[in-house]
């Protein structure tokens, strides 16, 4: 009989996404067949799948790590924000629409249906689902229509281990706070708590273990060290770029302008795993480092919003002067919107309805439209001279002179992209494509970088194995086992 577990956290960025990856992989290891599931997402972090559509990083992540194709299922409802529009709605791979935060809350009781479908499918061929929660569980203002916690926790009778982030501080107060707040009934889907980030002796904690479980009746599963080597998976939301620290290295710098509505910023996630590369996200008001040698302009949600806060910022002219100079720019999806002359958006997909004029880098103009396109895609880049796969997803078309240089030539025989007549700017549609370890190498020669040894592709299953070794050394696995059901 297949069995439920569902880790929920008293807030957000407590690391529910990354323990369930490692419990996947974990499990696996044993022999399990396990499926990863989180019944809503809110990231404009997202990932194509096989069956064409879209679901959150995260859950792309957690499925490789079962050893498993990402499918549309995993994720069945996926919010993507787009600033003073609200949140474009995914259900089951595909757009359904877009609503603001209150409107949203009243959609939610149809949505039950699509979340019980996929769950009920992924069951039927797993030993073990573990359902990823959203947020804090004891969001109890949100709690009507709930389809993310307990809402669905209670839906399915699924178990409950509540995960509890030592390293902001408080964590004895989240625990036991998250009990007081919740109703009688949503409190006992609870059975146990994981008190996770934990730096130093953790025998120190022993008397606060003892102390959350005197209070709740829940029992401790562990106390699970800080994982340093999560900075080399793809993070499921943006807000860590903010605090991220700037690491000194030599070689090669590369700037990305830190857009409000950034989109698959783990495209720019080979590139910061390389010894010889600095990746620095420019925060609002900074100016481009004079040492950049290449800007990438990344994917946005809203890409004339995004814009206009790049203007607002001053990076317009930092990157003309920086291409002035001979320097190197390249957009990704709508980055490589911004480049062109004009982005037409006339059914206000993105936002209200309007234009705006590009940075004028790249002859091309764009229109968005109402269709998203989402596929896989690989072929031959002539820009880097090197073979990539990735995939699309965007709104619109893009189309000029600069078009008759294109930056990817795709397998299907279609072209992908632009190039200015020097070379030093181009941009594409197509996603993923500093994952391959030749067309990486090949733009890391071009910026005078040393020889790479990285294999990226290698180096996530080797830290998912790390993950799960991490986790079965610091969780009760069978203790685990036996709380699902």
């Amino acid at each position: 009989m297949s069995r439920t577990l569902m880790i929920q956290g008293t807030g957000s960025d407590v690391g529910k996404s990354l323990l369930v990856a490692g419990l996947a992989r974990a499990f696996a290891n044993r022999g399990v067949r396990v499926a990863p599931f989180k019944p809503q997402n809110m990231s404009n972090n997202a990932a194509v799948t096989a069956d064409g559509g879209e679901i959150g990083r995260a859950q792309a992540l957690q499925a490789r790590a079962a050893r498993l194709t990402p499918r549309i299922d995993m994720n069945p409802v996926l919010l993507k924000p787009q600033g003073a529009s609200g949140a474009q709605i995914v259900v089951q791979g595909r757009v359904a629409g877009q609503a603001k935060a209150r409107d949203y809350q009243d959609l939610k009781p149809r949505l039950m249906q699509p979340v019980l479908e996929s769950y009920a499918r992924l069951k039927a061929e797993a030993d073990i689902v573990i359902v990823e929660g959203a947020g804090s569980a004891a969001e109890i203002n949100l709690r009507r229509n709930d389809i993310a916690n307990m809402g669905f926790a209670r839906e399915v009778d699924a178990p409950v281990a509540l995960v509890g982030d030592i390293d902001r501080g408080g964590v004895i107060a989240q625990l036991v706070g998250c009990k007081a707040a919740l109703d009688d009934d949503d409190a006992a889907m609870i059975e146990a708590f994981i008190v996770n980030k934990f730096r130093g002796d953790a025998s120190l904690f022993d008397d606060g273990l003892r102390f959350v479980e005197a209070r709740t009746g829940w029992r401790a599963l562990g106390v699970v060290p800080f994982f340093d080597a999560a900075a080399r998976l793809p993070a499921e939301d943006a807000f860590g770029l903010r605090t991220q620290s700037r690491e000194r290295r030599n070689g090669v710098t590369i700037a990305v302008p830190l857009l409000p509505h950034i989109a698959n910023f783990d495209d720019l996630d080979p590139l910061k795993a390389e010894q010889g590369v600095r990746v620095i996200f420019l925060k609002d008001g900074e100016p481009l480092p004079p040492e950049t040698q290449l800007v990438i302009l990344p994917g946005s949600k809203a890409t004339i919003a995004d814009l206009a806060a790049l203007r607002a910022n001053g990076w317009d002219i930092d990157i003309l002067a920086h291409v002035r100079r001979g320097g190197r720019v390249f957009g990704v999806c709508g980055g490589y919107q911004m480049l062109g002359r004009v982005i037409r958006d006339p059914l206000g997909v993105e936002g209200a309805a309007g234009e705006a004029h590009g940075l004028g880098l790249l002859d091309v103009e764009t229109t968005l439209s109402g269709a998203k396109t989402l596929t896989p895609v690989s072929g031959h880049a002539p820009i880097f001279d090197a073979p990539f796969s990735g995939y699309e997803m965007h709104v619109g078309e893009s189309s000029g002179a600069a078009c008759a240089r294109p930056a990817l030539r795709l397998a299907d025989g279609r072209l992908d992209g632009a190039t200015s007549r020097d070379g030093r700017v181009a941009g594409a549609y197509a996603h993923g494509i500093f994952a391959d370890d030749s067309l990486r190498a090949s733009l890391l020669r071009t910026l005078g970088a040393p020889t790479s040894a990285l294999r990226y592709e290698e180096s996530i299953e080797e830290t998912l194995d790390t993950l799960a070794a991490h986790c079965a050394r610091h969780i009760d696995l069978d203790a685990l086992w036996e709380i699902a059901r």
